[in-house]
């Protein structure tokens, strides 16, 4: 969980009725009495900063809840004494590496039975619940008689992250308590809501203030609290042919996102509503089996692969970050997105840049961004009070951290380092955002080189996760840790690499888009190609991207790559150079490849007859990436294979479902992925050689 919130959270007092005694004898739970005779039931993981639900978390639940029947108490009150939040969801841990549904079914079974337990208690039941409820979470509240929310609560269902779907009643209980078009699409899009529309939703019957807990218990128990009724639609639900036309409309809202080959959970979910939604208990029933059949489905067990790789990289990020005052230089595109960022984030940034017009633009876009990921509009103002134009650049000399965002240009970079440097304060790291020149030449001119990183962050800055850590042979390695640790904190994901053309992203995904210029050359539809991308799963084709990126930066990084690479690398063609010099540069001059309309490429459907995607472009678009991404782990750009999946997901959206490149070759099979480069370079030639790093490939 994002440590910001864990300390903002962390000197909250919560209101968890009477002091229960040390030696209890549960292990994750807490069970006290008040004066009233009301039972507190407190829930505390051993030895985690958050609540999740496991098997042993569940049984001991059941024990828990057998105790109280026979002990009568006048009403339950069921509370988190994490200061993090209620229950963050189902514990992951124990889903990984599931292949018999069998199984699944028959433990997802046992957890129900416990949720049955609660909601069949034949006393009055409040959840009170603060920060964040999730997924498992949230059914456990759901089955309580009523629900009371903190202010600032953050309710939702994020299983179909993990190519799922609720698992533990929620898809019913909640059906039969929130109008469907909303309850519906809050799973299928697995979004989370605040206290207050979840409130209006009907979700929770109050919202109230950490001070007045027991109050609002005081009313829930005994009758004073007027509780969230279902409303017309959440009944007339009830009748199928009212579910076969919302289900109708649901699916091709799906289908919009998703299609159902490579994320089978959302509609798994719409026919589960639509068949049983007029009976809790078939429904409840129908949930387990429908969860056990999707919980070992290759998109399930992936995308909880990519669920783990995210938490792998948030630790490499280790803690302690002492950045506290970034200053950067050069307001463009990348710079103004990336000290727009930093500001939301919590730190003071000085943006400087030789004209007033971009710093300008640059704090316009961040009012955009903020508007869009900050709630409250007293917080949009105090990030857009921490990003400070800075047009003398003075904010060097008390910066913690100087990130360098100029055009790339190798004697302009050096010029900025010669005038920063000896301003700089002793202990302050001097980062680059360079995508394409190595460190080592970069370092040349510099007195202190040790203290000079690359920080690549990647466009969209506010969407992509991803930012490499780029490391030369002369670094010092606490340098290196503290760059690591400002990326964790600042909530992106971080990847040490080795300095080396290209870094890794780049490297891999530039002859996924030049090979997509030499299918233009064979006179392949443009939208031929990028529907063979989409195909296989990729976010947006080569095209497409290849315009949102800018085609005068993908030729820069296409020739710096081919002085390198050589012919390892397909050919540039004379027409791309051309569009460049005409000014057609893609997105940001309305024309490359497409047309591009506030911010959208205006693409014709495709002719009905006519050429259709083949296994053989796919391949010829996709291996290469796998055939890099190889060769960088046998170079030791990158250290950890996972490492790199992680990259290529969250660094260029690469299609989660399948885990990573290298996931893939791994899942179709290092013989095959092999023989089919060498037929592709039979036929196409030398730059689809397998890399010799697969013979050591595991």
């Amino acid at each position: 969980m994002d440590s910001k919130i864990m300390t903002a959270l962390g000197d909250r007092v919560l209101a968890l009725g009477p002091k229960p005694a040390t030696d209890g004898p549960y292990k994750h739970f807490k069970l006290t009495r008040d004066a009233d005779g009301v039972a507190w039931l407190l829930f505390d993981r051993a030895e985690t900063s958050a609540n999740t639900l496991s098997s042993d978390v569940m049984e001991e639940l059941d024990a828990v809840l057998a105790a109280i029947e026979t002990e009568r108490p006048a009403g339950l009150v069921i509370r988190s004494a994490k200061p993090s939040g209620f229950i963050a969801g189902a514990d992951v841990n124990e889903f990984r590496g599931a292949s018999d549904p069998d199984m699944v079914e028959t433990r997802i079974r046992a957890a129900h039975a416990v949720v049955d337990h609660l909601e069949a208690l034949r006393l009055p039941t409040v959840a009170v619940i603060h920060g964040f409820c999730l997924g498992g979470g949230l059914e456990v509240a759901l089955a309580c008689q009523t629900r009371i929310a903190i202010e600032g609560a953050r309710f939702g269902f994020p299983e179909v992250m993990l190519g799922l779907h609720p698992g533990l009643g929620g898809t019913a209980r909640f059906t039969a308590l929130v109008n469907p078009t909303q309850s519906m699409t809050l799973m299928l899009t697995g979004r989370t809501i605040d206290a207050r529309r979840a409130k209006a939703l009907g979700l929770v019957d109050t919202v109230t203030q950490e001070r007045h807990v027991h109050n609002a218990v005081k009313d829930a128990l005994f009758g004073r609290l007027k509780r969230a009724r279902p409303g017309l639609l959440t009944r007339a639900a009830g009748f199928g042919f009212v579910r076969g036309l919302l289900a109708k409309r649901m699916r091709s809202e799906a289908a919009k996102a998703a299609p159902r080959e490579h994320y089978p959970a959302p509609y798994a979910l719409i026919d589960l509503w639509e068949t049983h939604g007029g009976s809790k208990i078939a429904m409840l029933r129908a949930e387990q089996a429908s969860f056990a059949k999707l919980m070992v489905t290759p998109t399930a067990q992936n995308l909880i692969r990519v669920f783990f790789l995210r938490e792998q990289m948030k630790k490499a990020a280790g803690s302690g970050n002492a950045v506290k005052h970034v200053h950067v230089i050069g307001a463009g595109a990348m710079g103004g997105d990336i000290a727009a960022w930093c500001a939301g984030q919590g730190l003071r940034v000085s943006l400087a840049d030789m004209k007033a017009e971009p710093i300008a633009g640059a704090v316009k876009r961040a009012n955009e961004l903020y508007g869009k990921i900050i709630r409250k509009p007293t917080d949009v103002r105090d990030a857009l009070d921490r990003l400070i134009p800075d047009m003398d650049g003075e904010g060097v000399r008390n910066a913690d951290l100087i990130i360098e965002a100029v055009p790339e240009k190798l004697e302009l970079k050096q010029k900025v380092y010669a005038g920063i440097e000896p301003r700089m304060k002793p202990g302050a790291i001097l980062a680059t955002n360079t995508s394409s020149i190595p460190l080592q030449d970069l370092r040349t001119t510099l007195a202190r080189p040790e203290r000079l990183v690359g920080l690549h962050f990647f466009n969209p800055v506010s969407r992509l996760q991803l930012v490499e850590v780029v490391s030369h042979d002369g670094n010092d390695p606490q340098v290196l840790k503290e760059a690591l640790a400002f990326v964790g904190a600042i909530d992106r994901l971080p990847l040490a690499v080795k300095s080396s053309p290209g870094f890794l992203v780049n490297r891999a995904l530039t002859p996924y888009m030049l090979e997509a210029m030499v299918m233009l050359d064979e006179k392949t539809d443009q939208r031929l190609i990028d529907a063979a991308a989409e195909q296989f799963g990729m976010p947006m084709g080569p095209i497409e991207l290849a315009d949102q990126v800018g085609l005068d930066i993908c030729l820069d990084v296409g020739d710096m790559l081919r002085t390198k690479f050589g012919d390892l690398l397909p050919p540039t063609p004379a027409w791309l150079r051309e569009k460049v010099t005409k000014g057609e540069l893609g997105r940001k001059s309305g024309k490359g490849f497409y047309v591009w309309k506030d911010g959208k490429a205006e693409k014709a459907q495709l002719p009905e007859t006519g050429p259709r995607v083949t296994d053989q472009m796919i391949d010829r678009l996709v291996l290469p990436m796998s055939n890099v991404c190889v060769a960088a782990l046998r170079e030791g750009i990158v250290d950890n294979a996972d490492a790199v999946d992680g990259a290529m997901i969250f660094g260029t959206g690469y299609a989660p479902f399948r885990g990573g490149p290298l996931n893939y070759a791994r899942t179709r099979g290092v013989e095959n992925v092999v023989s089919t480069l060498r037929a592709l370079a039979e036929r196409f030639g030398e730059r689809f050689a397998p890399d010799p790093g697969w013979d050591n490939f595991k």
